[in-house]
């Protein structure tokens, strides 16, 4: 249309249309379960105990992402040093491949699907002989398989959770909680398998009531708490700089006080008062310059 107008005389004139100019698109945010959901889905994915409710809780447990986990080889647990284990997730979705830590409970759900995977059929072997999780069909079809067991696993765990709980949800869970542990962005952008930090600064935005919450937690449990300083009438100097000095430190512990209300009718008055005493200071330094000492402000 734009072009249409110019060849018809009607040129447009530059800046008409800027990048300002463009609705933003809606920001997306990861949705992870809450504590409640989670906890009871993976109750029963364990109690099931099927090959692949065990694949999901791994995906759980380690972050990793679904298509990861049907990629995952025979051979992914890996030794990284005295009792230290990783799990090994090959090139996936950004090409990036990289180690998982695994836990004990990692590596008891590791063996588990190990166990299953033995008992399987020698034709179902023999077309997965190089992959840990069995095909039942090409790669969407599992995907399509453990979708629906995931499906079928919240709902019998009754998940308050209106929305459907896809396999990506487990991820944010695992993200957001690591998070909330107090993991760095970093250490969380390589175990995730992001390529920028801005992907995980999305988790940032999830966690933030998480981490007001342990910011006060942290101020409160500090071996030095922050504290109102203590003032002592009693030995201030009797004189007008003195009375000044106390005005000046009373104004300081009525505003320190005032910030710490939530009231606003009372933080008002606090307010008011303050006021009166910023009058008295002022009046007190309308006395002759004889009767106040020359170090008072």
């Amino acid at each position: 249309m734009l072009n249409d107008l110019a060849a018809q005389g009607h040129p447009l004139q530059p800046g008409l249309i800027i990048p300002e100019d463009l609705p933003t698109l809606p920001e997306y945010l990861p949705r992870p379960l809450s504590p409640e959901d989670d906890h009871r889905l993976q109750d029963e994915l364990r109690r099931k105990d099927d090959l692949y409710c065990n694949a999901l809780l791994l995906t759980r447990v380690t972050g990793i992402r679904i298509g990861e986990c049907i990629r995952l080889p025979l051979d992914c647990l890996r030794q990284v040093g005295p009792q230290q284990w990783a799990l090994h997730v090959p090139l996936g979705k950004l090409h990036t491949e990289r180690l998982v830590p695994l836990d004990s409970q990692g590596l008891r759900l590791l063996k588990r699907i190990l166990e299953l995977r033995a008992v399987a059929s020698p034709a179902r072997l023999a077309k997965s002989k190089d992959f840990l999780l069995l095909r039942v069909g090409g790669r969407f079809a599992l995907f399509q398989t453990l979708r629906l067991a995931l499906a079928d696993a919240a709902k019998r765990a009754g998940c308050s959770d209106t929305k459907p709980i896809s396999p990506h949800r487990l991820r944010h869970t695992w993200a957001t909680e690591l998070l909330n542990c107090g993991m760095s962005l970093p250490a969380l952008m390589k175990l995730m398998g992001h390529k920028s930090i801005q992907m995980t600064l999305r988790y940032l935005k999830v966690a933030q009531p998480d981490l007001q919450r342990e910011f006060y937690r942290a101020r409160h449990n500090t071996p030095q708490p922050y504290s109102l300083p203590s003032l002592s009438v009693s030995t201030a100097t009797p004189d007008l700089p003195g009375i000044g000095q106390a005005v000046a430190a009373t104004r300081h512990l009525l505003e320190m006080y005032r910030r710490q209300l939530s009231d606003d009718k009372t933080r008002r008055r606090l307010q008011r008062l303050d006021r009166r005493l910023l009058d008295i200071a002022q009046q007190l330094r309308e006395f002759p310059v004889s009767m106040r000492d020359s170090g008072f402000r």
